[in-house]
Parts: C-alpha cells; sequence; structure tokens
C-alpha cells in the first residue's frame, strides 16, 4: 500500500485518465475491477448522458471509480450535482481553477485531485485543498500544457513543491515508465493512450487501429491559442499546418476546427478529417488488448524492471 492505494482503497497504483469520447463506464469498470482507478470522462457527455454513465458503472464494479471533471465545462453546476446526487466519491477536476469547486466537492464527502502542468499551479491546487495531484507532462495527449514541461522534469520539480500525494503523467504506457516515474517522486501514475487501445474504450475501432500505427514523431502539440492538444497527423493536422503558415487569426483557426472534431475523429472513426488526440507514448502501443490483460502486463513489467534495479 502506498499514499495513493490507501487513498483510493485501490490494489495497483494505476489511474485510467477520464478522456473526451473514450472513458466510458465500460472502460472506468474494466479499470477498477482489474484493480487500478477508472475515471468517467465527462468533459464529452451531456449532464443525462453522464448520470447513465455513472449508474451503469456502479452495476459492473463495486470497486472504486472516479469521475474526471473539466472545470470549463458549460453545465458545471449541474454535472457537479449529478456527481454528488449519485454517490460518487472520487472527482479529478481538469482545464480551470479548482479554488471555487474544491470545497463544496469535499463538504459532500468526495475526495479531489486536480490536474496541472508545471510547479505553480501544483501549488495553487494544494492550498485550495485538492486531496491529491496529478502532474501531466508536455508528452500527453488530450489538452495540457503551455509550458511544454516533459514528465521527467516535471514530476521531480512538483514532488519538491507539495506535501500531499503525487500522479505522474504524460508519456506514460509501460511497467518500466511507471517504474520510473515512481523513483522520480509520483506515488502512482496515470496513464490515457494506452488505455484508448483498450477493447472496453469507446473510442471508434478505427482510431484504436490508428493509435497501435503510430511511430516516432508521428504527434504534434498544436492549437496552443486555445487548449493545447496533441494530434497524430492526418489529413486535418496538415491542413491546420498549412493555415498556420499564413499567420492566422483565432478566429481563422476557429472557422477550420469548427464543431465537433474531435467526436468525429475518436468517437465516429473519420481518420481524415477528425481530430485525433493521443500521446507521444502512442509508438510503444501495438496492440488493442482488455483492460485486464494491459494492467497484467503493465504489473509483471513494473516488478520485473523493479527486480532489475541495482546499486551503483
Amino acid at each position: 500500500m502506498n499514499k495513493i492505494t490507501s487513498l483510493f482503497n485501490i490494489k495497483y497504483p494505476i489511474i485510467q485518465g477520464g478522456m473526451i469520447w473514450v472513458s466510458g463506464w465500460k472502460l472506468a469498470a474494466a479499470v477498477s475491477n482489474s484493480g487500478g482507478l477508472g475515471l468517467i470522462g465527462a468533459g464529452s457527455m451531456y449532464p443525462d448522458v453522464l448520470r447513465e454513465h455513472i449508474q451503469k458503472a456502479k452495476k459492473a464494479t463495486n470497486k472504486a471509480f472516479g469521475v474526471n471533471v473539466p472545470l470549463l465545462y458549460a453545465d458545471l453546476e449541474e454535472i457537479l450535482q449529478i456527481i454528488v446526487e449519485e454517490g460518487v466519491k472520487i472527482v479529478f477536476t481538469s482545464a480551470g481553477n479548482p479554488k471555487k469547486w474544491t470545497a463544496y466537492l469535499k463538504e459532500n464527502g468526495i475526495t479531489v485531485v486536480h490536474v496541472i502542468s508545471s510547479v505553480k499551479f501544483a501549488l495553487k491546487a494544494q492550498a485550495a485543498g485538492v486531496d491529491a495531484i496529478v502532474a501531466e507532462g508536455f508528452e500527453a495527449g488530450g489538452h495540457n500544457g503551455r509550458e511544454e514541461t516533459t514528465t521527467l522534469t516535471l514530476i521531480p520539480a512538483v514532488r519538491r513543491a507539495i506535501d500531499i500525494p503525487l500522479i505522474a503523467a504524460g508519456g506514460i504506457a509501460t511497467g518500466r515508465q511507471m517504474l520510473a516515474s515512481m523513483i522520480l517522486g509520483a506515488d502512482a501514475v496515470q496513464m490515457g493512450s494506452r488505455f484508448v487501445a483498450s477493447e472496453e474504450s469507446s473510442a471508434h475501432q478505427n482510431f484504436k487501429e490508428a493509435v497501435t500505427k503510430v511511430q516516432d514523431g508521428d504527434t504534434q502539440l498544436t492549437l496552443k491559442e486555445f487548449a493545447p492538444v496533441r494530434l497524430i497527423k492526418n489529413e486535418f493536422y496538415k491542413e491546420l499546418s498549412t493555415l498556420y503558415k499564413t499567420c492566422p487569426t483565432e478566429e481563422q483557426l476557429l472557422a477550420l476546427l469548427g464543431r465537433g472534431r474531435a467526436k468525429k475523429g475518436m468517437f465516429e472513426g473519420d481518420l481524415v478529417s477528425g481530430e485525433l488526440e493521443i500521446g507521444q507514448v502512442a509508438a510503444l502501443i501495438d496492440a488493442v488488448l482488455p483492460v485486464h490483460k494491459i494492467i497484467e502486463n503493465i504489473v509483471k513489467e513494473y516488478n520485473a524492471a523493479l527486480m532489475e534495479t541495482k546499486p551503483l
């Protein structure tokens, strides 16, 4: 047992990222049933859809699971009310200031974790009263920090600055990477990309297969004017890159981005004009596997690597 496994009452210090269009109740329940902590990604769900996913997850597992909530969510107050009403006990917040809602959640018996990308925001989150922090490096998929601080640098820097439990994220998909993160000072790891390519994720099969084909250099961080996002370099990405060469206005970028790009790519499987969010670590993922096998492989590799670790 360590600080995170004790905090969440889980077997392994492995948390599944609460990703949009990917992290539904099936994935969250499967991760929790396999000894980790599963998260439902509320960022792509209307309030009534989130309630349905929470209720289905409660039926599918008797283990702890949580919900990831972007704090920029338009229906935030309603979303948090549903989480309280449904008795969810763990909430990961992201993409916003945790100060306003942390006290409300904790008053309702909820353990609160906040996702950050810098020491500055880690200190603010700790001051806001969160129970733990996810420090997410530049390598991550989806939306991440403008600072472009890598996980190798970010984890020890945040560890030195805070007293509360720390979860490492960004560029982690294997047991060896998990061990490295723990050595750097993390109490647990959060993995997103590895669970995208799982049988239980709600991502489209086209997207899952595309993830397994990603090679080194096939992703790029872009759209920093809004919320930086790491994308597979498909036709949409190439259109975006061409537009950037003209020094576009934010309005021009938004016009190209349009609405529903991420849904089109990740959930509907349009690999040409959809937005395909994934981390750099996709280059190490070569198969779509059931969740229990993913976690089994990670734990086995972690233990083997730990045994190989020798003093100088």
